[in-house]
């Protein structure tokens, strides 16, 4: 019995922990692109069952530039404004719900773990395109929807940082694996909510703690590119406790990496290092 309560506790530290003021349960604001055409419009609309007396808002491809200016290149963000969003309002501490269709390049937990660190709570959101898309500008329409719907204001350096982070995790998803970066984030940020580092130093010891936690290895270049993004986070106006009730919330939607084949071999690491602690315990101890 205490050796499954050791694993249990081991492994609740482990896994990433992973509310619209105003609006109303059920209320449904859409985000369009500005460069859908008619046709590719209406299109969206039926594929989110938009309803009649939805409010729809436009986006548009200098707003997208507004917020990814700087975090990637001119060229990736383009001259046009396509991925849409439907955000639908949910109950006071529903949690946040995602999914994506012709989004290619940022996951649904990638969005949850930005939208977290921008303040959004309570919603379903569903973000698409006519076409295969990165998905890199949907975050800004879905910011703007939530401060409408909610009548808050997101201010524009936690837009920023947000918009950073979701970039920075699709980037680190190349070489460590999508599920391990949001993982690695979610984790990181939790960690920051409850005791925040006050040094480069400290920040920088907590990234290799976590990373080590959860098995990845990072490059010195992936460390550094973690500490310019998280210290942005922390001189920036985010609501941390906020932050921490929603990653906990989230947290069975966070933790995908346990769900994968690595993630499933590193628990099982675990479980057999703490059986080896117990047999030798037991047998110190004559038990």
């Amino acid at each position: 019995m205490k050796k499954w309560f050791m694993i249990f506790i081991l492994l609740l530290f482990m896994i990433p922990s992973v509310s619209l003021a105003d609006a109303i349960e059920g209320d449904v604001i859409i985000t369009l692109g500005e460069n859908l055409t008619e046709q590719q419009k209406q299109q969206i609309l039926k594929e989110m069952n938009a309803p009649e007396n939805a409010e729809i808002i436009t986006v548009t491809n200098a707003e997208e530039h507004k917020y990814l200016g700087g975090i990637i290149p001119k060229g990736q963000i383009g001259t046009k404004a396509i991925s849409s969003s439907k955000i639908t309002i949910g109950a006071p501490g529903s949690g946040l719900q995602v999914e994506t269709n012709n989004i290619n390049w940022v996951t649904k937990e990638m969005y949850m773990n930005a939208l977290i660190t921008a303040g959004v709570k309570d919603a379903v959101i569903y973000i698409t395109a006519p076409f295969p898309v990165s998905g890199t500008a949907a975050l800004t329409g879905l910011m703007k929807a939530y401060e409408l719907s909610s009548n808050e204001v997101i201010p524009d350096e936690v837009k920023k940082v947000a918009n950073e982070e979701m970039v920075k995790t699709a980037q680190l998803g190349e070489s460590i694996g999508n599920d391990q970066a949001v993982a690695l984030l979610a984790k990181i940020k939790e960690e920051i909510a409850k005791n925040p580092p006050k040094t480069d130093a400290d920040m920088r010891a907590l990234i290799e703690r976590i990373a080590q936690e959860l098995g990845i290895t990072l490059t010195e270049d992936e460390i550094n590119s973690l500490l310019s993004l998280f210290n942005k986070m922390k001189n920036v106006n985010i609501d941390w406790n906020q932050v921490n009730e929603q990653l906990a919330q989230a947290k069975d939607k966070l933790s995908a990496f346990l769900q994968t084949e690595e993630g499933r071999t590193f628990i099982q690491r675990i479980v057999d290092i703490l059986r080896e602690i117990w047999n030798a315990l037991r047998g110190a101890f004559g038990a």
